[in-house]
């Protein structure tokens, strides 16, 4: 799911997308998953809130300090992924697929 925001990649879990909590892409898949009558969905989401992101300001083309992101990125608002996070999530994704792939 979601890695924008976060700074703990220890904060990974992997779970069914309907146990989730926290991460707001979650909220949004459980949605379209139930329109599409899926039951189950192994993910790797993140317990932890993430950091206020940082607004922007595009006339002035500076920092305009944190903010609250929202969905506009038109806006200047942007919430960023660390470099280190996402690459985690994608370790853990992959060594499922394998526990899977050798368990069947």
């Amino acid at each position: 799911m979601g890695a924008a925001g976060k700074l703990d990649p220890t904060a990974l879990q992997v779970a069914d997308v309907f146990e989730t909590s926290v991460c707001p892409m979650a909220r949004v898949m459980r949605g379209e998953l139930r329109k599409r009558d899926v039951k189950a969905l192994k993910v790797v989401y993140s317990k932890e809130q993430p950091v206020a992101c940082a607004t922007f300001d595009q006339e002035a083309g500076q920092d305009a300090g944190p903010g609250d992101c929202g969905q506009d990125t038109r806006s200047g608002k942007v919430r960023a992924s660390n470099a280190f996070v996402p690459p985690v999530a994608g370790l853990i994704i992959a060594a499922e697929v394998v526990k899977d792939l050798i368990s069947s």
